[in-house]
């Protein structure tokens, strides 16, 4: 049985005022995410790639066209709505892990749960068993600085995580780590996948893209291409 769209975009377009010019940077898009996706978003620097980013993880909205996610029109959403969207849908992973640096890993993870009006307890529960997930049970209580690369993304993995989002999205997420790093992170993101997590990631690594089951690819605020990946690693 076919999994039904989460995300549906019809002409999508973004514009920014230049000074006397407008920007286009994204320009008509037409895209469905369907769930348990693993997608890709390739493109060369200025294709629109982190502006799609930021609408589908509404942190922005479009000039024009029409973003559904699971029915809701984001356009027709107050600022608060939007934020209780993040915070309840869209998990985020960023290339610079965003941790707060003095505060210990299960710290961190419980971040996102304070909006949600959890008692301590619950936060505490819920935050353990999400790094428990990617495997980091034994360095709940260190400080970002006493752990490696690899150990803060999957920190920042669990705080994705930790809401039980609709959708992760991942930005350049092994942009600052070694190859090997890359591979456990990539290793982590595989499994998400296979227990059922939709997962969107923004790179411009082809051998990242190479590890995902669908490709998008942007090229001056256009879809140049939508393809299933044949070469999947």
């Amino acid at each position: 049985m076919q999994a039904n769209p989460i995300i549906e975009l019809r002409d999508i377009k973004k514009s920014y005022d230049m000074g006397e010019e407008c920007f286009w940077a994204l320009n008509g898009i037409d895209l469905d995410i369907k769930e348990n996706d693993y997608m890709a978003i390739v493109g060369s620097s200025g294709s629109g790639k982190s502006t799609l980013m930021n609408l589908l993880g509404c942190l922005d909205y479009p000039t024009e066209g029409d973003y559904k996610l699971k029915d809701l029109n984001i356009a027709n959403l107050s600022e608060n709505e939007l934020a209780k969207i993040r915070n309840q849908e869209i998990g985020f992973i960023f290339q610079n892990f965003n941790l707060l640096p003095r505060a210990t890993a299960i710290q961190n993870v419980m971040q996102p749960l304070i909006y949600q009006g959890l008692s301590k307890s619950k936060r505490l529960k819920l935050a353990s068993d999400a790094l428990e997930k990617v495997g980091l049970n034994d360095r709940m209580k260190h400080l970002p600085n006493q752990l490696s690369g690899g150990q803060r993304q999957r920190v920042a993995t669990a705080r994705a995580l930790v809401t039980k989002p609709s959708i992760l999205l991942a930005d350049e997420p092994t942009g600052n780590l070694d190859s090997n790093t890359t591979k456990e992170i990539m290793a982590l993101f595989e499994e998400l996948h296979d227990s059922g997590q939709t997962l969107i990631i923004v790179t411009h690594e082809q051998e990242i893209a190479d590890r995902c089951e669908r490709v998008i690819t942007l090229k001056d605020g256009c879809l140049l291409s939508d393809k299933l990946n044949q070469n999947r690693k």
